[in-house]
């Protein structure tokens, strides 16, 4: 069993995404997303999210993402975060993202 203070070493933010681009080199497809976490500036990651999204859906929207693992190269991208999804039934990749709107960088406890 996981405790609370094993929960509290993920650090949980909720951040903007500002940029999104094509990421042909991925194993399997993905797009390259440029996210704004506030006062933590702008990080990167690799999303395996094109079946369910267009990139033109995913500029502006507000996602959560943990911002504190080791970046990870994929292909010649680094990712620096990690943006959370749930599996649907088909199984793809649906993002969690809050109900309303809220400050970038805000943490998710």
């Amino acid at each position: 069993m996981a405790t609370y203070e094993d929960f509290l070493k993920l650090d949980i933010r909720v951040g903007r995404i500002i940029e999104v681009e094509d990421f042909p080199k991925a194993k399997k497809p993905a797009y390259k997303l440029k996210i704004d976490f506030g006062e933590l500036g702008v990080k990167t990651s690799s999303a395996q999210i094109t079946k369910l999204y267009k990139k033109e859906d995913l500029y502006n929207r507000l996602v959560v993402c943990v911002v504190n693992f080791p970046p990870k190269k994929i292909a010649d991208f680094i990712s620096e975060v990690l943006v959370l999804g749930i599996d649907d039934k088909d199984g793809n990749v649906v993002l969690l993202q809050p109900e309303r709107e809220v400050k970038v960088g805000n943490k998710v406890y």
